[in-house]
Formats: structure tokens, sequence, C-alpha cells
């Protein structure tokens, strides 16, 4: 429960009135010291719990102190030795095993015993009017005795009670890690299926296309060459239906490698070098980008089974995805480092960040915020990475900036030959 949603009332507040006030009117004397280190006493019970400086260490030992002050001070003002009061040294007592470990207490019960036994000396206790008998040692003793006892077998029920609070803490968190991963694994599921429902779709669509654009392009050409003599404008809207049809068969040719199974070729390969040629590929990218690629490899991860290119592939299309969110002459970090079993690829850049309620819907096929983009970029990443059994995740803020990170597990096997 939060601080905010504490009750400002509880139930143990009235028994601590019904206790302090009973212990002032069943006081025969009623001095006003007495009421008033009862009063304190009683405050500072009910301001315990209140308080956020008592829950720090340096109010825990104030209030023990405090607790223990009042309480000599009411045994020294109702008899010292013989005072009825003597129980009372139980508050700084209990409050000193329920905060500090077991040193901690019995250093708290050894003053509380220690500021009892002190009214034994003569300055405390007249011998001219008092005198120590066996019975007295006696009785005496049994009062300081029931301190340590009590001190103990507060401390360890308070030292077991904090252990099952680890404890279920402890369940708690693996609880919520384990509710994330599923969360995670079920939009991964569905995902899945969409991509395979939509690349079912993709490839039906790309092949019935795909026929009648080249029998569209081949007339085109020959539409071009019988126009050699014509007007430049029959010329130049010849050209226009070529062009097309090329931008249309490479849209065609990326459903196809959306849809298309994929099969890896595993091979033993350093991570690193991967990446380099995924550098490399996007400097050579026409139009450049005016952004400038930062890498910041970990030499912890070892060399590991993977698809060499399909691997390039993921980089260069994050790496593009990532300079067209950026500002010219923003950089963009490519990193990696070992995460568990697996190897991390972070893509990250300081553009302008996705929406967050587009962060759902990034990686299916056809979703796109650009202009002239068709969608089929980070789907295409995403399938990769399952294939090779990893897992992708974004992190994005608007006007800050994302982050891909890509896991790919070390432990594959490599493919036979």
């Amino acid at each position: 429960m939060s601080e905010s949603a504490k009750p400002w009332v509880r139930p143990q507040d009235f028994v601590w009135i019904l206790l302090f006030g009973g212990l002032a009117l069943a006081s025969p004397d009623r001095s006003a010291y007495e009421i008033e280190l009862l009063l304190a006493l009683a405050a500072l019970q009910l301001a315990e719990p209140r308080l956020r400086f008592f829950e720090t260490d340096r109010g825990k030992i104030l209030l023990v102190l405090l607790k223990l002050v009042a309480g000599f001070l009411l045994i020294g003002f109702t008899g010292g030795i013989t005072s009825s009061y003597h129980l009372i040294l139980l508050l700084p007592v209990v409050s000193a095993a329920t905060s500090f470990g077991l040193v901690g207490t019995m250093l708290c019960t050894a003053l509380a015993c220690a500021s009892y036994l002190i009214f034994l000396h003569p300055v405390f206790l007249d011998p001219q009017r008092w005198e120590l008998t066996r019975e007295g040692v006696s009785v005496v003793s049994l009062r300081v005795m029931f301190l340590p006892v009590v001190a103990f077998l507060t401390n360890e029920l308070a030292r077991a009670n904090r252990e099952a609070a680890k404890r279920y803490q402890a369940a708690a968190a693996e609880l919520a890690a384990a509710n994330q991963s599923l969360q995670q694994a079920t939009e991964a599921m569905r995902r899945s299926e969409r991509l395979a429902a939509l690349g079912q779709m993709s490839a039906g669509l790309a092949h019935e296309l795909r026929n009648p654009l080249g029998t569209v392009k081949a007339s085109a050409e020959l539409l071009a060459q019988k126009l050699a003599t014509a007007d430049e404008l029959s010329r130049e809207l010849a050209g226009f239906i070529t062009t097309e049809v090329d931008r249309a068969n490479a849209l065609v040719t990326k459903f196809l490698d959306f849809a298309r199974p994929l099969r890896l070729q595993r091979s033993l390969a350093e991570l690193s070098n991967a990446l380099d040629q995924a550098v490399e590929r996007f400097k050579r990218h026409v139009p450049p980008f005016p952004v400038t690629v930062y890498k910041n490899y970990s030499p912890d991860i070892p060399p590991f089974a993977m698809d060499v290119q399909l691997v390039e592939q993921v980089v260069y299309n994050l790496l593009v995805n990532a300079a067209e969110a950026s500002p010219p002459g923003a950089a963009v970090t490519l990193k990696t480092r070992p995460v568990n079993n697996s190897a991390e690829i972070s893509v990250i850049d300081r553009g302008s960040g996705i929406d967050p309620a587009h962060l759902e819907a990034i990686f299916n096929p056809f979703f796109t915020t650009k202009r002239q983009g068709i969608g089929m970029g980070l789907p295409i990443v995403a399938k990769i990475v399952d294939e090779h059994g990893g897992k992708i995740s974004l992190e994005s803020q608007l006007g800050v900036g994302s982050t891909f990170r890509v896991l790919l597990p070390l432990d594959a096997p490599q493919t036979s030959p």
C-alpha cells in the first residue's frame, strides 16, 4: 500500500490511547511529571507510524532513545526501583527488536536494564529507608531478566517477518517478470500469426501481379520503339510506364521476399564482421544519409552460428530506419553486448521518436508513417530475427529518439552442409 493510501486512524491507536489513559487514571498520585511523561510516550507511539523520519536509521535510533529516556524519567519520578512502571521499558526494547538486528537489540536491551538497575545506587535508593533483601534481589532480577527474553523473542519474530516479506517480494517480482514475458510472448505470437497470414496473401498477390506487369513492361518497351520518331511527350509517357512498372516489380519482389520461407544458412562467424558489412553498405546508400554511425562493440561476444547475410540485412534496415528518423548531422549508435546466453544488437538514434499509439503496429506489414514508404522494412527484420530464434524490441520517446534491440541466441547450431 502506498504512503498516501495508508489510513490515518488505525485500530492500534485506540489500544495505545486506552493503555496510557488507563495508566494515568490508575495512578494514585497523578503528579504533573508522571502525566506529562505518559503523554509524551503516548505521543511517540502514535507518531511512530506516521512520521517518515522515524522510518530512517537515524529516526529509529532517536525514537528508541526518546522512549528510553522517557521511561527512565517516569520510573525515577514514581519510586525508582520500586516503581510499578518498570514494564514501561518494554516500549524501547520492543521498538529496537522490530527495527534493528540482534546486536542493536541487545545493545538497547542492555541500556534499558542499566537504566533500571541504576536506581539501586545509593544516590537513588536511600539505605536508611530501604534495605535490599534476598526477596528484593529476586524481584529485581526477574524484572531485569524479563527484558532480554522479550527482546530476543520479538527480534526473532521480526526477523522471520522480514524474511517472509522478502520472499513475498521476490515472488511478486518473479510473477511480474513472468507476466511481462507472457505478454511479450503473446504479442510475438500474434505478430507471427499476422505475418503468416499476410505473407500468404502477399505471395498469392505477388504471383498474380508479376505476369501482367511483365506484359505491361514489354508492351511499353515495344511502344517506345514504335514511338522513336513520334513526339517527345509520347516517348516520355512510354518511359514513365516502364519506370513505374519497374517500381511495381520491385515492390512485388519485396512482397515475395517477405512471404518466401527463409532457409537460414548458419555458420560460425564474428558478429562484428557482419555489423561492419552492414555499416559499409549503409555508407554506400544512394542517396547518402547525413548522419554519423558510431560503433560500440563488446569484445565479450564470442563467434556464434548465424546467417551472416540476413543479420547484415537486419542491421542495414535498422540503420536506414534510424537515419530516416534523424535530423541532418545527427549520430546513430550501433552497440553490442552479451545478455545471458544471447548477443544484443542495439541501434540507437536521437531522432523524432515514434508515437506510442504506433508502437504495437510498427512491425506489421504495410504499416508506415513515411510518405514514400511501403512498410516492409521492419516486418522483414522481425521475420529474420524470429527465424533466428531471437527477439526484437523497441523503446521510443517522442522528441528524444528510438532504440531497437535485437537478441540473437549464442547457442544455435550451425546449418548442416
